[in-house]
């Protein structure tokens, strides 16, 4: 039997990269995991088939966040699929054991090279959505759950060409504690994992070139880039039992990117 038996869970943006591996870790573990995505379909249905080849069980729901009416679509999406699936809460309604907000979007730039619109659009996307799908999912949360939200290392680093994406970030982070503290009366824990720099396709255009690799690898204390079961594997703690007592917290999932000084190989 799995640790997460009987349980559910929803990720978005879990039809690639991280989220992808975050929604087969939950499934390996026994949870029902709805698959958000926002347009890539192709990409949902094979990590949703995935799933099912590995013995889990997972549905996907489409949602285009930053569209007028799309925390609607979601949630309408995820009743209908827990139903489906078998999954009510105790109400006959759906009920949500574990949230993890992965969805997420990323433009580099200075502060001189960043626009409004661009900004706007950082904020919308990678701190409003989360907020207020978290507002939208607490009153489906059973005691006990388990609400992770993705940010990033960048948030620690302070990288001065993701300045947007670093104050969406760090926001997200700052999201955890007064959630932690309003929520913790329920047995519901709220932490931020921030990974470092992952091998997926948002990271491709500079992963790819060899010469970046090297620079990356040579900044992270552990010597590589990371995989996506990488980060996969500590919201798959702090998803299950053994993750109850750790709340409020940022776990830094980058490998040890930008300690300090790196010692010579």
């Amino acid at each position: 039997m799995g640790e997460l038996d009987g349980r559910t869970a929803l990720v978005t943006g879990g039809s690639r990269g991280i989220g992808r591996a975050v929604a087969q870790r939950l499934a390996a573990d026994g949870a029902l995991v709805a698959v958000h995505y926002g347009g890539n379909e192709a990409a949902a249905a094979e990590t949703v088939e995935l799933i099912a080849k590995a013995g889990g069980r997972a549905f996907a729901v489409r949602a285009r966040f930053g569209e007028s009416g799309a925390l609607d679509q979601l949630f309408e999406g995820l009743a209908a699929g827990l139903a489906e699936h078998g999954e009510p809460g105790e109400d006959g309604g759906a009920g949500l054991d574990i949230l993890v907000n992965n969805a997420g979007i990323h433009l580099a730039g200075s502060i001189g090279q960043l626009t409004e619109e661009e900004f706007d659009r950082l904020m919308a996307i990678n701190v409003r959505t989360p907020v207020f799908v978290i507002q939208r999912a607490i009153p489906l949360l059973r005691d006990g759950g388990r609400i992770v939200n993705m940010a990033s290392a960048a948030a620690r680093i302070g990288s001065p060409v993701q300045i947007g994406y670093t104050v969406s970030k760090a926001a997200l982070v700052a999201l955890a504690a007064p959630l932690a503290n309003e929520l913790g009366r329920r047995g519901i824990t709220v932490n931020t994992v921030n990974p470092g720099v992952i091998l997926t396709d948002m990271t491709s255009p500079w992963t790819g070139v060899p010469e970046a690799m090297a620079g990356l690898e040579s900044i992270t204390a552990l010597g590589r880039i990371g995989q996506p079961e990488d980060v996969a594997d500590v919201v798959g703690f702090l998803a299950g039992p053994q993750g109850r007592w750790v709340t409020g917290q940022t776990i830094d999932a980058s490998g040890g990117t930008y300690l300090g000084p790196i010692p010579p190989a």
